[in-house]
């Protein structure tokens, strides 16, 4: 049985580490697009969901991404 993907999922958090850090939500389906674009100051934390329209984020930048998994690092 596939797993819902809803309201319901958990949220990671991501904390830039340097100005100018961009987040990229990439979208489901036959062909993945970006679909929202976030730029992050040094310090600024943004709390995300993986929903129904996004399959995957992307990182440019460094970052850290925490996760029910514990702490990653996202370097340039």
């Amino acid at each position: 049985m596939d797993k819902i993907i809803g309201h319901d999922n958990e949220y990671i958090c991501i904390k830039a580490l340097q100005p100018g850090t961009q987040i990229i939500g990439l979208t489901r389906g036959s062909e993945t697009k970006s679909h929202h674009t976030e730029n992050l100051d040094k310090g600024e934390i943004l709390v995300v969901q993986f929903t129904e329209k996004t399959s995957a984020i992307k990182i440019r930048g460094n970052a850290e991404v925490y996760t029910k998994f514990g702490v990653i690092k996202a370097e340039k």
